[in-house]
């Protein structure tokens, strides 16, 4: 299953470009492709099925999201990790979406209630159904809580942020307990703070759920990279955004 955004310039559904795309982007975010993996053209369109030039013109496109890095002269390789990295991407999701949550909320209507209800719905039930599965379900959560901010662009830069942190999840291995947090609890508190209209309420228990989920990460990338994490006030309470 696809994971991944289209980028800003999304190929047609079914060209080649797409198909590429699709599958390379979900290889990078999945961690299938490690970082800072040499991707040659060559191997690619033998393991795809597909032609150079579509190989090619996808490569440039993830460029644009951040998981693909062009080489001067010596093609691409898949974006390099870091503990700093995976900070910067929280810090910016906290921002970006408990600003169009906010957003979402002032301008409510009966819709985005219904989207929400149904994208939790969704979420919930795909608990069991594997890995993938619920993660794109997560996303979509994720998203319909911020998707009635009227704003196009701020909605396509949480949605390409979430892909980045979410290789982060991957890259740090499944883990069931979060440190012994109910995960599924935290979604229905944001849920129900959301329809019930508490703005306030909403982007705190938001925040919060990031912050305790990017805490958690943090310690295990940090094991895994030999960095040390320190922790991080990403969103003040009192910051207006």
């Amino acid at each position: 299953m696809y994971l991944g955004s289209d980028s800003n310039n999304p190929p047609s559904e079914n060209s080649a470009t797409r198909v590429a795309y699709n599958r390379l982007r979900r290889m990078i975010v999945t961690g299938d492709l490690a970082p800072g993996t040499r991707l040659k053209i060559e191997s690619l369109r033998e393991a795809l099925g597909v032609g150079a030039s579509p190989i090619r013109e996808a490569l440039s496109l993830l460029t644009s999201d951040q998981l693909v890095v062009r080489l001067d002269q010596r093609g691409f390789r898949t974006a390099d990790t870091s503990l700093e990295n995976f900070e910067e991407i929280l810090e910016l999701r906290c921002t970006l979406e408990a600003k169009a949550l906010r957003q979402s909320m002032e301008k409510a209507t009966e819709n985005y209630s219904e989207a929400l209800i149904v994208a939790h719905h969704r979420m919930t039930r795909a608990e069991d159904q594997g890995r993938e599965v619920f993660e794109q379900r997560h996303k979509e959560f994720h998203l319909a809580l911020i998707g009635n901010c009227g704003s196009p662009l701020l909605l396509r830069f949480c949605d390409q942020l979430y892909d980045l942190n979410i290789r982060y999840r991957y890259i740090a291995g499944a883990s069931s307990d979060y440190d012994g947090r109910n995960v599924s609890e935290e979604h229905q508190s944001i849920l129900q703070a959301t329809l019930g209209g508490d703005i306030k309420g909403a982007r705190t228990q938001l925040i919060d759920h990031y912050r305790s989920t990017g805490a958690f990460l943090s310690k295990r990338i940090a094991n895994a990279t030999g960095s040390r994490a320190a922790p991080k006030q990403v969103f003040p309470d009192n910051e207006q955004v």
